[in-house]
């Protein structure tokens, strides 16, 4: 797939930018804080609903406007799908799909993938993991929209569980009155966090041969790479809610249980760790503590890889989302967008060649760059030159 028309109104830095663009590589070049971020972040967030830059909308729309609008033309294969995607801080999103009436904003998702590298991906191995866990869900919900509701329905549950959790801990005893109505709630948080873990350790099946093949395209293949899921269903946790080692249920074994098996371990667990969670006023056990482990030969990648074998284990998990996507779908035309911001500068020229050659035969691939002489010889393309609030045409 492509994206063969852009338009952004009051998005970032733009009051408005019309872009018609092609299949093959295109080239941003400009000076940093120029805006080429913004354009692919448009991108991306028309894809996936989330920006790789901040955690909320209101960043995204210019300062003084109310809202801002993101527009698109996707083709995939012979078909051709019109996206407008309205930005409103504090209130819902909206979506038009084909200027038909607005939807959810969650209804778009499938329509448009894209595989975005980015500098903030070293935090996907040396960050905390929350980023990690955030990785495997925006890759669930693009390859299984219906998950995006099936994350929000956690992360409503988790909040109820929490505030009860909170006003047990504040009112200084745990009466039989809130231990009835956190049953309840468990029996909530035990279904959503079972859905949710269930396509987590989907998603973690497919990701790790991808993982594996995509690290050893990258590097000279004297270290595997691999990722392992630590679930806190089954965990000895330590009294701050740390996993502290793995309990009966080994990672494999967690793979194969169904949603109901899920749903029951998390019951016991709550059980087990109820009085820790009283004392603490907070859920301790669920999808939202978990970790995806990365590792490289038979050490953890965080806080052992070396700043060039953290930067290959980064744009590995980000090659194994596109080879992912690429199974999923092996119609023609199905293939993500690549998008590549700014990751050159950051590479020695050995990684810049390697990862060239790889992201090269994708239909679309698009590059920003401060300076063209960034860009590998493998991507050379349409380049486009980023000016203050505009983009004017390069050299071909």
């Amino acid at each position: 797939m492509f994206v063969e028309y852009l338009s952004l109104t009051d998005f970032r830095t733009y009051p408005q930018l019309d872009l018609a663009l092609r299949p093959g590589v295109t080239v941003f070049v400009g000076a940093n804080g120029i805006g080429k971020t913004n354009i692919v972040e448009a991108i991306g967030y028309l894809a996936s609903l989330s920006s790789h830059r901040v955690s909320s909308d209101a960043p995204l729309v210019r300062f003084g406007a109310e809202r801002a609008l993101v527009r698109a033309k996707v083709a995939r294969g012979s078909q051709s799908t019109s996206l407008e995607l309205e930005l409103n801080p504090g209130r819902a999103n909206r979506v038009r799909i084909n200027r038909a009436n607005p939807v959810r904003a969650r209804d778009s998702l499938g329509i448009l993938r894209t595989v975005l590298f980015a500098p903030e991906d070293l935090a996907l191995v040396k960050g905390d993991p929350g980023n990690r866990r955030r990785f495997l869900d925006e890759l669930l919900s693009s390859l299984v929209p219906h998950h995006a509701a099936t994350r929000s329905d956690f992360e409503r549950v988790l909040k109820q569980r929490n505030a009860l959790l909170k006003s047990a801990r504040a009112s200084g005893r745990f009466t039989a009155a809130h231990e009835s109505t956190l049953e309840v709630w468990d029996q909530h948080m035990a279904q959503a966090g079972a859905a949710l873990l269930r396509g987590r350790l989907d998603v973690v099946r497919l990701l790790r041969p991808q993982l594996e093949a995509a690290y050893a395209s990258l590097t000279d293949g004297s270290k595997a790479a691999r990722a392992v899921y630590r679930s806190t269903i089954d965990t000895q946790l330590s009294d701050d809610g740390e996993i502290e080692n793995d309990g009966g249920v080994s990672p494999e074994v967690l793979e194969n249980l169904s949603v109901p098996e899920l749903a029951q371990k998390y019951l016991e667990a709550f059980k087990r760790q109820r009085k820790k969670e009283v004392e603490r006023g907070v859920s301790l056990v669920g999808p939202h503590r978990d970790e995806l482990e990365l590792l490289l030969g038979p050490a953890p990648a965080k806080g052992y890889a070396s700043h060039g074998e953290t930067w290959s284990m980064a744009l590995s998990l980000r090659l194994a989302s596109y080879y992912v996507f690429c199974e999923d779908d092996h119609a023609p035309g199905a293939t993500p967008v690549l998008i590549l911001d700014d990751v050159f500068a950051e590479l020695d020229t050995s990684r810049r060649e390697r990862l060239a050659e790889v992201v090269a035969g994708a239909e679309q691939v698009i590059v920003t760059a401060a300076v063209a002489e960034d860009i590998p010889a493998a991507l050379q393309g349409a380049q486009l030159v980023v000016v203050p609030g505009g983009v004017t045409a390069g050299a071909n």
